[in-house]
C-alpha cells in the first residue's frame, strides 16, 4: 500500500516507491537522497505535515509539500 511520506508516523520504517512533482522538485528530492528503493525512518512527523527523517545516516527535515510528493511503502 503506497502512501505519501507526509502521512507516515513517527517511528515508521518505509521505503521510497515513487517520487512525484515537476522535474525540479524530483531532482531536489533525489539530491537529498530520496531515490526509489531507499529506506527511510521517520524520526518525527508533526501535525502540520512537516517530517524529520533518517535517510542514509543523515537527519533531514522536509516540508509537508515535499513530503506529499514522496510515495512510500511500509517496511
Amino acid at each position: 500500500v503506497m502512501l505519501p511520506l507526509a502521512f507516515a508516523k513517527s517511528g515508521d520504517h518505509v521505503m521510497v516507491a515513487k517520487i512525484g512533482g515537476n522535474p525540479e522538485v524530483r531532482k531536489h528530492l533525489e539530491d537529498l537522497g530520496f531515490v526509489i528503493g531507499s529506506h527511510v525512518q521517520i524520526i518525527s512527523a508533526s501535525k502540520d505535515g512537516n517530517v524529520i527523517v533518517n535517510l542514509k545516516d543523515s537527519r533531514l527535515a522536509i516540508t509537508d509539500l515535499m513530503a506529499k510528493k514522496v510515495q512510500v511503502v511500509p517496511q
